[in-house]
Parts: structure tokens; sequence; C-alpha cells
């Protein structure tokens, strides 16, 4: 097969996964489609290795992780975590939810190494499910490396419809509140954001705007994840630390102390391509997936999956009462945890664009509903499950 051939069939794939998660609301969701479509390929007439043929061989997929990690961490505003830290207590009081029943009830079903592939990918996404994938694959586990990236493509099914029923229970009853006159609008601080926009570059704030060019740019997001890189095989010798771990915190150490801007993959327009080699990246874990051994996974994937919805409702239904948030809010904050951005938004405007169509009710919805999914979603898939699983991929 030709390279211009394979990245079209592939890039096709992408493309009709996402037509459907658009077709169906992001009720079928996208990976899923793709993942189904990678299956059959495998099965049928794909090489083997057609996603390397493509242009993507690992080595370029890991570079861009490391890209993307650090991207992720400048993306944390600390203003923004205090404002909402009943959210981030509640998320997670849900993680601590999937990994005491996973830990406490699935060890007894499955073995300890089967439930350490699960849980990160459980509590985050993408990168977390490769992260263990890699891990899997490098330890001679082949059936549990394809289980990391299965429940990572299936989970959303718990997730998605789960989100909207309980959002559209809290979002009818602030509806109710706001129409009595008991509910405002909430305003954020877009204002001082932006200001905050101009000066974020604060170690060089006396270069001029026009040589901050795209290279310039990849070049900053390239040191910081050298550095963590660096760092970690330092502390190799005395504790092992997993170098995109390091390369979240020190993206939040960059993005604070005015190395690096918000969101510096993006605006060096090197996002998208970046999400498009990772997610292929992710479907080249399917390659090694007969149809004997998805049967195989299919148990502990589903037990795995109730396990840690039922744990996250427990643990997030406790602490919001404690907390005084609403059981359906907490529970949808901490299902965040199975999709993660951009699902939590798309999921959220969907249910406030279903229960009413006035703007300022709209508005009213989103500014109670919105900033918490988003956090919950940041906290849980961005922070957490990438810390989880540079510990938990240690012990495979």
């Amino acid at each position: 097969m030709s390279q211009m051939l394979a990245l079209v069939i592939v890039l096709l794939i992408l493309f009709i996964g996402d037509f459907v998660a658009v077709r169906t609301k992001a009720w079928v969701p996208s990976v899923f489609i793709c993942a189904i479509l990678f299956l059959i390929g495998y099965w049928t007439f794909f090489p083997q290795d057609i996603v390397s043929v493509a242009g993507i061989p690992p080595v370029v997929a890991t570079m861009v992780m490391y890209l993307l990690i650090v991207n992720m961490g400048t993306l944390l505003s600390i203003k923004e975590l205090i404002r909402q830290w009943k959210t981030i207590v509640i998320s997670l009081s849900g993680i601590l939810g999937i990994v005491s029943l996973l830990f406490g009830i699935g060890t007894l079903i499955f073995d300890l190494k089967t439930i350490l592939v699960a849980i990160p990918p459980l509590v985050g996404g993408m990168v977390s499910a490769l992260i263990m994938s890699e891990g899997a694959a490098n330890a001679g586990l082949t059936s549990l490396s394809v289980f990391a990236i299965v429940i990572y493509v299936m989970q959303g099914f718990a997730g998605y419809p789960l989100t909207s029923i309980f959002l559209k229970k809290e979002g009818k009853k602030l509806l109710g509140q706001y129409r009595n006159g008991q509910l405002t609008e909430k305003k954020d601080d877009s204002d001082s954001s932006a200001a905050e926009g101009m000066t974020e570059l604060k170690l060089f704030k006396n270069l001029p705007g026009k040589y901050n060019t795209e290279y310039f740019k990849f070049f900053r997001i390239g040191v910081v994840a050298f550095l963590a890189y660096l760092v970690s095989t330092v502390l190799a010798p005395v504790v092992s630390v997993n170098a995109f771990v390091l390369c979240l915190l020190f993206g939040v150490i960059a993005k604070s102390i005015g190395f690096l801007e918000k969101h510096p993959l993006q605006k060096a327009n090197g996002f998208g391509l970046s999400i498009m080699i990772l997610m292929l990246f992710v479907f080249d874990g399917l390659k090694n997936a007969t149809p004997s051994m998805m049967m195989e996974i299919l148990y502990p994937l589903v037990i795995c999956i109730i396990l840690a919805v039922i744990g996250m409702y427990i643990f997030s239904f406790i602490v919001g009462r404690v907390l005084k948030v609403s059981k359906e809010m907490a529970f949808a904050v901490s299902l965040t945890a199975l999709y993660g951005f951009p699902a939590d938004y798309i999921i959220t405007n969907e249910v406030v664009n279903s229960l009413t169509k006035d703007e300022k009710e709209r508005e009213a919805l989103l500014s109670h509903m919105l900033p918490p999914m988003l956090v919950g979603g940041f906290i849980s898939v961005t922070i957490v499950s990438v810390i989880l699983a540079g510990v938990f991929v240690q012990f495979l």
C-alpha cells in the first residue's frame, strides 16, 4: 500500500467517526466508530503497519505526546480552579470511587495487572490510555495493551447518556428557579482574563510580537518538554517519575512564570495536526486485536466500567451532600472522567439547548452548569489520569 493511499484511508475513517458523532449529537462517540472501522480494516485488508505507512511511526507519536501534555499544562487557570474548589473535590471523590471499587471488588474478580491497566483510561482519556497501552506492550502483556485502548474507546457509552440524563434533571430544576427569580446568571471575569492574555509572556515582554512566530512557540514547548524528560532521567536512580507527568507539571510552571502562553500549540497552528497524529496512534494499538482477543476482554471491560460508574455515583453523592451540591450536578461532574473535553462542553450545550430556546435562560443555565463540567473534566482527564498512569505503569 502506498503512503498516500494509507493516509487517505485513515483520514477518511477519522472523518466518518466525526460525521457520525455530529449526526447523533455525540450520543455515538466518534472514537467508537473509528475503532470499529480500524478493527474491520485490520481483520480484512489493512497492512498491520498502516499508520506507520501513512507517515506516523511511534517515534512521531511520542514526540507529539510530549508537546500535547506540555500544552495541557498551560490550560490550568489557578483563579478558576480556586473559584471551583467544590467541583475539584467532587471530581477527586469520583476518581476515588473508581479506584476504591476497582481495587476493592475488581481485584476479587480479575488479576491486579488488569485493574492497574483499567483505572487510568477510566479516569482519563487518550493520553493515559496510550501510556498504559505502551506500558503493557513493553511488559509483554499484548491483550492488556489492547484492553487499555478499548476501555478508552468504549467508556463514553456509559458516560454520555448518563451525563445527559443527570444534567437535564439539574437543568430543569435551575430553569424553574430562574423563572421564579431565584437564580441569576453568573458573570465571568472576561475583561480581566483578556487583559491577562496581553501580558502572558512575562519573560519575553520586551520581545516584539513579530518575532513570536510559530517556530518560536514550538521551540519553547520543546524546551519545556525536554526539561521534563531530563529531570525524569536525573531522578530515575532515586525515584521513577514518568516524563509525561513532569511535562504536565512543567507546562503549568512555564505558563505561570511567563515562558509559555495559554494553549501555545493552538496558537502555533499545530494543535489539530497533533490531535490527528495521536488519534491515529491510539487506533494503531488495535492492530494486535484478534476477534478472539476482543471476546476475551469484553467481560473485564463491561465489569470495570460498571464498577467505575457505581463508585463515582456513591462517592460523588456523599461528597456532594456534604458540600451542598445537588446529587445530579455532582454525579455529572464526576462522569466527565469518562470523556473530558470537548465532550463535556458539547453535552452541556446540547442539554441546555434542549431545555430552552430563550437566549437569556440559556446563558443563565450555562453560567451555572458549564464551568463545573469543564473544570471537572480538566482535573480528572488532564491532571489526575496522567499522574495515575505515570504511577501505575511502573507496576506492570
